[in-house]
This record gives C-alpha cells, structure tokens and sequence, in this order.
C-alpha cells in the first residue's frame, strides 16, 4: 500500500523540521521551495539559541517551548550549534531592579541559571560594559541558520523525502471542499505542473496568509520586521543579553568571526519588501554600545532585516504579541485537506512539527507516533549524498 503524499510548503526551519516529521512516520513528503533552503526568516534572523530567558517574564508558554526545545537539540543536532551560554547583565540601577523578576521567571519556566559576580562576568567577557552591576548565565547558544535547516532535510531525505528549491506554488488545487495538491513553477526552466497531494502544509512564515489566501482561508498571522547591525569582529564568546524585558537592540549575538546586534521591531505589510530606516541602524549601534563599548570602534559587516511571523493577538503591539506558534486545520474553516503552521522561533521548529505531524497523522487516520525527540539528526553534509 502506497504511503499518504504530503506537500510542505517552506524550507525555512519550520518547514524543514516538519519534513524530517513526517518522512520519519514514514508519509511520502515533498518540500517545496520558492528560494534557496533558509533564505529567508531562518537565514536572516540573529541565530540564537533561546534557552527562554528573554520571554520568561512576560510570555512564559514561550520560554517553556524554547527551553524544552532547546534541551532536545542539544541531544539531536551534531554540528549546527554553538553552546556557548548567554549571559544577561545589569548596566543600570533600572536593569538591576528588574533581576529578581528574572531570576522568579527562570525559576517558574525551568530554565536553568546561576548569578556571577560582576567581576567575573568581565573576566569571562572582557569587552562588556566596566559599569556592569549584575550578570545571570543561561543556557542560550548560536545556530548556523542553514546547517540547521539541512540538518532536517538531509535526515528526511534519508527517509525518502524530495525537496524542491526554486520551486514556487502559484496555486492550491481545489476539489469540492479540499485542497488536493498545488500548481507551482520551476524557477529555473519556467516549467509548470500540477502536484497531487492527500494534505498540504503550509509552512511559510510571514507568507502563511499568502497561502492561505489561496485555499480561501484566512489567518491571524502579522509580519513584523526586524533590522540587525553586524559588526566584523566577534566580541563576545557568550550571547549578551540586557537584563531588563525584551526591547530594541538588547542583545549581542556572536556568530562565528562577526557580531550581530538586534533588534527593532514594526509591523510590515509585505515580507518581501523590508525598506530598512536609518535611524533603525542607528539606534542599534547606540544600543549595542551599551551593553560592549567596543563596538563603536568595531568596522561595520553588514545591516539586515527579517521578517517574523508572528501571531496577532487584539489590541497587542508588537513587543507584546506571544513568540508562541499555532496549527491551524483549515477543516475547521470549510477546508479538507489543508494545514497552516506558523509562529514560534527556529529553536522551537522541531515542537512545532511534531504539533502539526500530528494534525496531518490524525487527519489520515495513522497511528503514527513523534520520534524526533530521540532519534539523532544526519550532519548536514549528507544532504547533498
């Protein structure tokens, strides 16, 4: 008997992971892909690690996900992170006031954490701020965004999935009231065809409501932008983190020789047209000087922007929207054989394909249960074998 098709839209993490899901409850998978694998949110975000301390006082569902998450991929993934732990420190009587809130968060989200003394946060940290007051370390690390990606995919292919880059669906295929496959366009040779499916996901980030446009569904995703400033030296061994709520340009990210400060935030109308402001730039240089002084003397690398997708809740701005994640079975909304997945973060892209393999499992009647929480991912070397 022939196994159930699956097409995942994306092959961002979210996509990728979901992916490596299905192929290993063994479900004929195909991943299809507009651009390169990561070229987009996953590849052009500041790479960390969360361990959940920059959400476990304000959204704690969050800061659980991430910290359970990233216990996981620290078992599964061999060569895509970089454990090197996060420090979040005091600058200011104000960011000191706010540690004992942190310390309750941790304590309530399970994170692990322990307090260093100032001078030996320096001595681990040499280029952090001299006026330093307090320092919390977490377990946060760094990820090699498109190691992470093929890390999934290389172990799906093992499993038999195919996945297409360059590849663009232009339609959903409907029949009565189901979604039976997609149209799509090779980006390269301009050649089109129809692909047949028993489920579709969609797992495009801040392009899930485009894709759902197409089903005729509609959801509550809000793409909202964030502007990163990279400087050519790497600054710090450990991520740097204000000790204060999340806010524009409190965190100093190390990846591999260079320095990513991050990041602003500002609801957009088309991921695909991020205009980056000035004083956007600005600010995070200002802000990134706060936290390592050094980094005014630092040579610029490069400026970027990413588009997230977050899930708009009434009346949130949007420092206040949950970084959580939602599935959506559009059965609920008339539509058979059609499954949104948006939200989270790329440490939370595993749970979050488990979440919708076992929408799509349960949809098709299979019995099939999770096993990425144990079983090892391939290098992304493989990918290419």
């Amino acid at each position: 008997m022939t196994a159930p098709h699956v097409i995942v839209i994306g092959a961002g993490s979210t996509g990728a992971a979901t992916a490596h899901d299905l192929a290993l409850r063994g479900l004929r998978v195909t991943v299809l892909e507009r651009g390169e694998i990561a070229n987009q949110t996953t590849g052009r975000n500041h790479c960390l690690l969360h361990s959940g301390g920059r959400y476990c006082v304000k959204d704690q569902e969050s800061a659980i996900e991430c910290i359970d998450e990233n216990l996981i991929l620290r078992r599964i993934m061999p060569d895509a992170l970089e454990l090197n732990d996060g420090l979040f420190v005091a600058i200011t009587e104000e960011d000191l006031a706010f540690k004992e809130q942190f310390i309750a968060g941790c304590e309530a989200c399970h994170i692990p954490y322990r307090e260093i003394a100032p001078q030996r946060a320096l001595q681990l940290e040499p280029f952090l701020n001299p006026k330093l007051l307090a320092a919390v370390q977490v377990p946060d690390g760094v990820f090699e965004p498109w190691r992470f990606c093929v890390a999934f995919l290389a172990t799906a292919k093992k499993n038999g999935a195919v996945v297409r880059t360059f590849t663009e669906v232009t339609e959903l295929v409907r029949s009565g009231g189901s979604v039976t496959g997609v149209k799509l366009r090779d980006l390269r040779t301009g050649r089109t065809e129809t692909l047949g499916a028993d489920i579709v996901v969609n797992a495009t980030g801040p392009w899930a409501g485009e894709i759902a446009h197409m089903g005729g569904v509609d959801v509550p995703v809000s793409p909202t932008a964030g502007v990163m400033v990279t400087v050519g030296r790497r600054l710090n061994n450990m991520v740097v983190n204000r000790l204060d709520k999340p806010s524009d340009g409190d965190i100093v990210v190390p990846q591999r020789t260079t320095s990513i400060i991050g990041t602003t935030s500002w609801t957009i109308l088309d991921p695909d047209q991020i205009d980056i402001p000035k004083d956007h730039i600005e600010k995070m240089i200002q802000k990134g000087r706060e936290l390592i002084p050094s980094i005014e003397f630092t040579p610029l690398r490069g400026v970027g922007a990413a588009a997230r997708p977050l899930i708009r809740k009434a009346n949130a701005d949007e420092r206040e929207v949950s970084r959580t994640f939602e599935c959506f079975d559009h059965k609920y909304d008339g539509v058979e054989g059609f499954v949104t997945i948006s939200g989270g973060k790329t440490t939370t892209a595993r749970g979050m394909a488990e979440k919708v393999a076992d929408i799509v499992c349960r949809k098709l009647g299979l019995a099939a249960e999770c096993r990425t929480k144990t079983t090892p991912l391939l290098s992304y070397r493989y990918f290419y074998n």
